[in-house]
């Protein structure tokens, strides 16, 4: 298709007859009208519009003079590829009402089940030298440390985008650093490190998605969705709360296209020391169980194990401020205990922002996760092997949570404060209120040493009081539910 009338006035026919030329071709490659990824200079194919909107883009903005291949509207692509594509982009992610990133479509991760190599070399594209000579960044490390700041600092799109502009011009001629924020944002895609927003009710009660991706107000509480404009005292397009979502599945399977990693992930089966000391979670009794229940998923040793862990935490660094947003990370054990809690094997999946901590509404901004760790339980990815150059089918299964004392009440749903807080007595909890400091006191610890046990019965070195009664038994699975 002629893509001359780009480069023309756009208050010419020429252009605006060009902009209808290439809204019909995209049509007819099967990119939905109502919901088409918008390639102006200010959308950069990271928004998505009615056709008519799309129009009106192009031609107030202009075309995105470095969106050459029109991959996003039907270009260039295979039979098997358009459907894929038009399945994707022309309808929509119907899961999740966001925002998208530049997201891998031409590059899709099933396409590299055909070609495995095809990813290797993406790999050594991103880790080239950002221009001859240069030792310190490679065309993808400098991308990320670009959009860091950008994140940290708050730049706009346009700013952003100009800055990568002068600064190719001022790098060594040949160089390899982006020159938009189109081009930097599919860099860091293409490898599979984008994520999702997904909006929030501010007080916790949904996530717009799903059923509720096009509401505007929550169905239980009745908020908008949308902050209130202070100058013109009506509703704004920002949200008024954002879960930012980071997928684990891509990310796992990058990691086994990797060989070094790929076979280290499999450690535990082929590396680890078995003589019935436990220096690995692999050693534990939970592991055995699934192995023992779920014989099928014990059997491939490329399945992963996983923990997850939440806390609150103060990104401002002020001890005072009341401000709580909650990161939650994946750590995988299938890896030798030198490297499953290294900083790059620490997977971040989730970021709920603040200014309040969660609660126990915190299952509801799990719900993208649990979602896709139920399909890695039951279904499984085709994954490609780079270590044993094979295809398999990944699974996971979520063992143990890594949180304190009040985060585990969250991720429970148990009350861990007040006259039953302790999880394992519940009813038979030693609990005593101090008046004087107001807070409340456990007490009865005797109750789990020896019934012979002369502690039980010393009073003065305690509180006053004998302590015979037996340690109470562990509750049955069916009991703590």
């Amino acid at each position: 298709m002629d893509k001359l009338w780009m480069s023309k006035n756009r208050l010419s026919e020429e252009y605006e007859g060009g902009v209808d030329a290439f809204l019909k071709f995209a049509v007819e490659r099967g990119c939905d009208s109502n919901f088409m990824s918008c390639p102006c200079t200010k959308c950069a194919n990271t928004r998505k519009h009615k056709l008519s909107i799309v129009k009106g883009h192009i031609i107030m903005n202009g075309m995105d003079m470095t969106y050459k291949r029109w991959i996003w509207h039907g270009e260039g692509l295979t039979s098997s590829q358009s459907t894929y594509e038009s399945s994707w982009v022309g309808k929509g992610d119907t899961s999740y009402n966001v925002e998208e990133p530049i997201s891998m479509i031409h590059d899709a991760y099933d396409a590299y089940e055909d070609n495995p190599t095809h990813f290797q070399t993406l790999l050594e594209d991103a880790e080239r030298d950002l221009y001859n000579g240069c030792t310190n960044f490679t065309k993808l490390s400098a991308t990320i440390k670009l959009y860091n700041l950008k994140a940290k600092y708050g730049w706009s799109d346009t700013s952003f985008k100009d800055l990568l502009k002068l600064l190719k011009d001022m790098l060594p001629e040949g160089n390899l650093l982006p020159e938009s924020l189109y081009a930097a944002k599919k860099t860091l895609s293409t490898l599979g490190l984008d994520y999702k927003k997904i909006h929030a009710c501010p007080n916790d009660c949904i996530l717009y998605r799903k059923e509720f991706k096009d509401a505007n107000d929550c169905p239980t509480c009745g908020m908008s969705r949308w902050k209130t404009n202070t100058k013109t005292k009506g509703v704004s397009r920002v949200p008024s709360k954002v879960l930012w979502y980071f997928p684990p599945i891509p990310r796992f399977r990058r990691m086994f296209r990797t060989p070094e990693i790929c076979k280290e992930l499999t450690w535990h089966s082929d590396g680890r020391t078995r003589d019935g000391i436990l220096r690995h979670p692999a050693d534990a009794p939970a592991w055995k169980l699934v192995d023992n229940k779920w014989p099928d998923f014990g059997q491939e040793p490329r399945n992963l194990r996983l923990a997850l862990a939440a806390d609150g935490m103060n990104p401002h660094s002020m001890m005072s401020s009341n401000y709580s947003c909650w990161p939650v990370i994946l750590v995988t054990y299938n890896l030798p205990p030198w490297l499953c809690m290294k900083r790059k094997f620490m997977m971040l999946t989730l970021l709920i922002s603040g200014p309040k901590q969660p609660g126990n509404d915190i299952d509801v901004y799990l719900a993208p996760l649990i979602d896709d760790l139920k399909d890695l339980w039951e279904v499984g990815v085709q994954t490609y092997d780079g270590y044993r150059d094979q295809s398999f089918t990944l699974k996971s299964v979520l063992l143990w949570t890594i949180n304190d004392f009040p985060a585990y009440g969250n991720l429970s749903g148990y009350l861990v404060k007040g006259y039953k807080g302790c999880p394992i007595c519940m009813d038979n909890t030693h609990s005593f209120w101090l008046p004087k400091s107001r807070k409340m006191s456990y007490r009865g610890h005797r109750q789990w040493l020896p019934l012979s046990h002369p502690y039980r019965k010393q009073k003065k070195a305690f509180d006053g009081e004998q302590l015979l009664d037996p340690a109470p038994k562990p509750l049955s699975g069916t009991e703590v539910l």
